[in-house]
C-alpha cells in the first residue's frame, strides 16, 4: 500500500524512473529487514568462496591428483566464470524477474557447492567450480541493487554498510574459516558449509520474495560472446603466460590477440548496437565509471593479500592452516570497525576525503608488510592486517555509495553488474599476477643469492668441524640451499607487496574525479518506493 502522504502521481513517476520489479513492490519494514538479511546471507556464501579454499589447496592437490601449477585453477576457474556471467545479470532480471533469478541462482550455487565437495579429480572440481561461479555471479549484483531499491537514499549509508560488511569482510575471513574446517573436518567441508546457508537462503526467498514476473527483452548474444572471448582469453594469457615463457610462446600471443581484438570489438558493439548487453547510459555516469576503474585496481589488493598471507605463514613460519587463518583475522576486524565508522563519516564530511584517508592507511599497512622478515613472530602480521582492514573499510563503503549515488535507479542492476564484473576481474588478475610474480622472483632471488655462496664463502667453520657431527659437505650445502630457498621466497613476497604499494599510490588520484551525488528532497524516495 502506498503511503498516504505520497503525491497522487508518485507511483506513476516511480514506475517511469525505475521499471525494475522491486520498484512496484510494496516493501513494509518487516519484509525489508527479512530481504536484507537474506541478501546478506547469500552474499556471504558467494563471496566467501573466493578465498575460503585458499588454505585448503595443498590438501586438495593430493586428493585430486593435481600439480602445484594446475591446482590453482580451483580458484581461478571460479573467478573467471563469475566474471563472464556477471554482465548478464541485468538481462536475466528483466527477462525472468528478480524472484526467479535469485531463487534459481541460490539453488544452483548450493548444488554446485555440493558437487565441489564430492569431486574426486581436478577436471570434476574445475567443472563444479565453473558452475558455482556462473550461478554465484548473479547473487551479488542482484542483491546489491535490491538493497538500494528497497531503501530510500537517506538509509543507503546504513544499508550499504551492512551489505558491504558481508561483501568485503567475507573474503578476508575466508582463510580463517577455511583453515579451521580443513584442519578439523577435511577440505571438502570448505564447500559443504554452503549447503545449510544455501538451503536457508532458498527457503527465505521462496517465502518472502514477491511473485513479480519479468518483461520480454532481446538478449545481446553478440555482445556476450565478444565479452566471453575477451575475458577468457585474457585470463588464460595471465594464468599460462609464465609457464609458456610469455610472448615467446605462440599460445600466449594468440590469447593476447584474442583478448585485445574481442575487447575492442565489444566496446564498438556497445557503442553502436540498438540494445547492447550493457546499456550505454551506465557509461555516461562519471561516478560509476570512475568507481569501476578504481575497484578494478583496488579489490585485487584485498583478494591478493588474503590469498598471499596464509601460504606465506605456512611455508616460511610453520603455521598450520588454522593458525595462519587466525593471524589474518585482524584484517576483517579492522574492516568491520572502519565500515561502522565510515557510515557516520560519509554523512558528515566529503566522502572523497574518507576514501583518501582509507588509502593512506592501506598504503601504510603494505609498507609494514614490505618489512616482514624471517626472524619476526606473528605480531607484525596481525598489526599490518588490522591497519589494512581499517583502510579498506574506509575506502569501499563511501566508494559504493558514490558509485550509485548519481546513477538512474532503473540502471542499478546493470550498473551493479558492471561494478561487480570489475571486482571479479580484479580478484582473478590479482591472484594470477601474484602467483607469477612470486614464482619468478623466487627463481631470480635464488639465483642471485646462490651466486654468492661457494665453499670459500660459507659462513661456517672448516668442514672438519661439521664432519665431527656426522655431516658431509653435501649435507652442508643442502642445508645452505634450503636456507637460500627460504630467503628467496621471502624476497619474492616482499617484491609482490611492493607492487601492491605502488598500485595504491597510482590509484589514489582517481578519487578526485568522483563528484558528490545530487541531493534528493526529503521524503521523495520514500514515496516513490511505496513504503508502508
Amino acid at each position: 500500500m502506498a503511503s498516504a502522504a505520497a503525491p497522487a502521481n508518485a507511483p506513476r513517476a516511480a514506475a517511469t524512473a525505475a521499471p525494475s520489479d522491486i520498484a512496484a513492490m510494496p516493501v513494509d519494514p518487516f519484509r525489508r529487514r527479512v530481504l536484507m538479511s537474506l541478501v546478506i546471507l547469500c552474499t556471504v556464501m558467494q563471496v566467501l568462496d573466493q578465498t575460503i579454499a585458499n588454505v585448503a589447496l595443498p590438501h586438495m592437490q593430493g586428493a585430486l591428483g593435481a600439480s602445484p601449477d594446475t591446482v590453482t585453477w580451483v580458484l581461478t576457474s571460479y573467478i573467471v566464470a563469475a566474471a563472464v556471467a556477471t554482465p548478464v545479470t541485468g538481462w536475466l532480471q528483466d527477462r525472468f524477474g528478480r524472484r526467479a533469478l535469485l531463487i534459481t541462482t541460490v539453488a544452483g550455487f548450493t548444488f554446485a557447492s555440493t558437487m565441489c565437495a564430492m569431486s574426486i579429480s581436478l577436471p570434476m572440481m574445475v567443472g563444479a567450480r565453473l558452475m558455482q561461479g556462473i550461478f554465484g555471479a548473479f547473487i551479488v549484483p542482484a542483491g546489491q541493487s535490491l538493497i538500494l531499491d528497497i531503501n530510500p537514499r537517506s538509509r543507503h549509508p546504513q544499508a550499504m554498510m551492512i551489505w558491504a560488511l558481508a561483501a568485503m569482510v567475507a573474503p578476508v575471513l575466508g582463510p580463517v574459516l577455511g583453515g579451521w574446517l580443513t584442519d578439523a573436518f577435511g577440505w571438502r567441508w570448505v564447500f559443504l558449509i554452503n549447503l545449510p546457508i544455501g538451503l536457508v537462503g532458498l527457503a527465505g526467498l521462496l517465502l518472502f520474495m514477491p511473485r513479480i514476473g519479468g518483461r520480454p527483452s532481446r538478449f545481446d548474444a553478440t555482445g556476450f560472446l565478444l565479452l566471453l572471448v575477451a575475458i577468457a582469453s585474457f585470463q588464460l594469457m595471465i594464468d599460462r603466460g609464465a609457464q609458456n615463457d610469455w610472448f615467446d610462446s605462440l599460445e600466449t600471443m594468440i590469447e593476447a590477440g584474442l583478448a585485445i581484438s574481442a575487447g575492442w570489438a565489444f566496446v564498438v558493439h556497445v557503442a553502436t548496437a540498438p540494445e547492447p548487453l550493457m546499456p550505454r547510459a551506465i557509461f555516461r555516469d562519471r561516478n560509476l565509471v570512475v568507481a569501476t576503474v578504481f575497484i578494478l585496481l583496488m579489490v585485487g589488493l584485498v583478494i591478493a593479500s588474503s590469498a598471499l598471507t596464509p601460504p606465506l605463514l605456512q611455508r616460511l613460519y610453520g603455521y598450520d592452516a588454522y593458525g595462519a587463518g587466525m593471524l589474518t583475522a585482524p584484517r576483517g576486524i579492522g574492516m568491520a570497525i572502519s565500515m561502522i565508522l565510515g557510515t557516520r563519516l560519509a554523512n558528515l564530511v566529503d566522502r572523497r576525503l574518507v576514501i583518501l584517508i582509507g588509502l593512506a592507511l592501506v598504503a601504510t599497512s603494505i609498507r609494514m608488510m614490505m618489512h616482514f622478515s624471517l626472524e619476526m613472530d606473528g605480531v607484525p602480521v596481525a598489526w599490518s592486517g588490522l591497519v589494512q582492514g581499517l583502510g579498506f573499510g574506509l575506502v569501499f563503503l563511501p566508494l559504493n555509495l558514490m558509485a550509485f549515488g548519481t546513477l538512474d535507479p532503473r540502471y542499478r542492476t546493470q550498473g551493479a553488474g558492471l561494478y561487480n564484473l570489475a571486482r571479479s576481474l580484479s580478484g582473478s588478475i590479482a591472484i594470477s599476477l601474484a602467483t607469477v610474480i612470486i614464482t619468478r622472483q623466487e627463481q631470480v632471488s635464488h639465483a642471485d643469492l646462490a651466486g654468492h655462496v661457494t665453499a670459500q664463502r660459507l659462513p661456517l667453520p672448516a668442514f672438519g668441524f661439521t664432519q665431527q657431527f656426522g655431516m658431509t659437505s653435501d649435507r652442508v650445502f643442502g642445508l645452505v640451499d634450503a636456507e637460500i630457498n627460504r630467503q628467496a621466497t621471502m624476497i619474492a613476497y616482499i617484491d609482490a607487496f611492493s607492487l601492491m604499494f605502488w598500485m595504491v599510490i597510482l590509484a589514489s588520484p582517481l578519487v578526485l574525479l568522483l563528484k558528490a551525488p545530487r541531493a534528493v528532497p526529503a521524503g521523495a524516495e520514500e514515496a516513490a518506493l511505496a513504503v508502508e
